[in-house]
C-alpha cells in the first residue's frame, strides 16, 4: 500500500490497483496494475466492454470498494488508510456519484432526493456550515437542468431523462470535486443520452467540474478530453 502522503499534483490517483474476487477455491482477477491520474477540471472517459473491470475501477476510485492491493490517493492523501467514518465523510464531501439505474428513492420527491446528500453531510463537522443553504442550492440546480416544475414529482412521475438529471443534480448538491459517472446514458434513448452528455459537458465548461465517466458508449468517448481504454482489467497504453 502506498504511503498516506504522496507527492503528486494530481487531484486523484489510482496507484498500482489490483483487485480480485474469491469464489471458494477460485480467484478471479478483475483489475491488474491499474495506474491512472485525474487532473482538476478535466473529463476522463474510461471505455471498455461489459466485464472489462471499468465499473469496479470507478467504485474503487470513489472508495465504494477496496482494492486488494494498491492505493487511491486524493491530493496526496491515501484514502484507503482512512477509517470507515472518515471515508464516508470523504465520499460525501469530495465525490458525486451518478449511476446507470439512477438509484432515486421512490417515495421521495425530486427535491427530497436531491437534498439527501446535504442532510447526510450535515452530520459531519466540516459540512454543517457549508450545507446551511443546501435546500436553496438543490432548487437552483434543479431549475438549472430544466426541472423547476418537477420539484414535487416522485421518480415514477418522471421520464428516464428527467430521473437521470435529478440523479446528476443530487450528485452535485454538495459541490463535489469529482463527479463519478457509471454508464450515465446506459438506460436512455439516443436523443436523451445526447442531452445528458451535453449537460455533463456544460457543467465541466461552466463550473470547471472534474468528471470521470465509465462507459461502453463510443459516442461519449468521441467528445472526451481524454479516453482511457480498459481490456480484461488492464489499461491499454
Amino acid at each position: 500500500m502506498a504511503d498516506t502522503n504522496v507527492a503528486n499534483n494530481s487531484l486523484l490517483q489510482a496507484i498500482d490497483i489490483y483487485k480480485e474476487y474469491s469464489n471458494g477455491e477460485r480467484t478471479l482477477p478483475v483489475l491488474q496494475r491499474i495506474n491512472l491520474s485525474v487532473e482538476k477540471g478535466e473529463i476522463v472517459v474510461i471505455v471498455g466492454a461489459s466485464g472489462a473491470g471499468k465499473s469496479t475501477l470507478l467504485h474503487i476510485l470513489g472508495i465504494l470498494d477496496t482494492p486488494t492491493s494498491g492505493a487511491v490517493v486524493y491530493k496526496g492523501i491515501n484514502l484507503n488508510t482512512l477509517s470507515a467514518k472518515k471515508q464516508a465523510e470523504m465520499r460525501n464531501r469530495i465525490f458525486g456519484f451518478v449511476f446507470q439505474s439512477y438509484h432515486l428513492l421512490p417515495d421521495f420527491t425530486a427535491l427530497e432526493n436531491v437534498r439527501l446528500p446535504g442532510f447526510i453531510g450535515g452530520g459531519f463537522p466540516k459540512r454543517k456550515a457549508e450545507n446551511k443553504d443546501y435546500t436553496n442550492r438543490a432548487v437552483s440546480l434543479l431549475e438549472r437542468v430544466g426541472l423547476g416544475d418537477r420539484l414535487t414529482h416522485k421518480p415514477s412521475q418522471l421520464s428516464g431523462g428527467e430521473r437521470q438529471r435529478v440523479a446528476i443534480v443530487r450528485a452535485l448538491v454538495n459541490n463535489p470535486e469529482l463527479l463519478l459517472c457509471d454508464e450515465p446514458t446506459g438506460n436512455l434513448d439516443t436523443k436523451t443520452g445526447h442531452e445528458i452528455r451535453e449537460l455533463i459537458w456544460d457543467l465541466n465548461k461552466t463550473s470547471n467540474q472534474t468528471v470521470v465517466i465509465v462507459t461502453h458508449d463510443e459516442e461519449i468517448a468521441k467528445h472526451a478530453g481524454r479516453v482511457v481504454r480498459i481490456v480484461d482489467g488492464c489499461i491499454l497504453e
